[in-house]
């Protein structure tokens, strides 16, 4: 009984790809999502709200992935400078530089060699770290925002094929409904003709 209802809850599931984005339906037949001209509207105005999804969907992951070019030559530039400080031993001489207060604002510091280094986590917290312990976050940081960005660009390719599917669909939803329309037109006719024959006959 559980396997069967376990095999129900798996054919109930939609299609999606890894980041759980459904697929768009393939609309190959018409009439299997289309019984009379009368579902035209709905199934029309479902497939734009489909489209619709999609498109929400692609700005969020296009803002994402904007965020995300900006914040990895940060994360890169501080694991750098981390990997830099780990290279100095007890005996090299501190380092002069330049380093920044605010937009506007830089001041000079000597560096001795160190075995700590303080990295800003966001909402104004900061955190003093072994080097060794910031290299690894850091690297971490990095990976997680290269594999995030993939696939964002992934899942970016993946919702424009389903929107060019689901616009396809629309275009054979309509142009079935023309078609429709068009028979129905020349059944009208037909049927016209039929009864003035007979009224002229009679």
């Amino acid at each position: 009984m559980a396997s069967t209802d376990k095999e129900a809850a798996t054919r109930d599931v939609t299609p999606s790809n890894p980041r759980g984005i459904p697929y768009a339906p393939f609309v190959d037949k018409v009439e299997d999502y289309v019984s009379s001209r009368a579902d035209v509207e709905p199934t029309l105005r479902r497939f734009q709200e489909m489209i619709a999804k999609y498109q929400f969907m692609e700005q969020n992951l296009q803002r994402r992935v904007l965020g995300l070019k900006d914040k990895m030559p940060d994360i890169r530039k501080t694991l750098e400078t981390v990997r830099f400080l780990k290279t100095r031993t007890g005996e090299s001489e501190p380092i002069e530089t330049t380093f920044e207060l605010n937009d506007t604002l830089y001041a000079k510091a000597q560096i001795p060699p160190t075995d700590e280094v303080y990295l800003w986590l966001g909402a104004n917290v900061m955190l003093a770290y072994p080097i060794d312990e910031a290299e690894a976050l850091l690297d971490s940081k990095l990976q997680a925002a290269k594999q995030s960005l993939s696939n964002c660009e992934e899942d970016l390719d993946f919702l424009r094929e389903q929107i060019t599917t689901m616009e396809v669909a629309v275009a054979r939803v309509y142009n079935w409904d023309v078609v429709q329309k068009r028979k129905e037109k020349e059944e009208e006719e037909k049927q016209q003709g039929k009864r003035d024959e007979s009224a002229s006959g009679s």
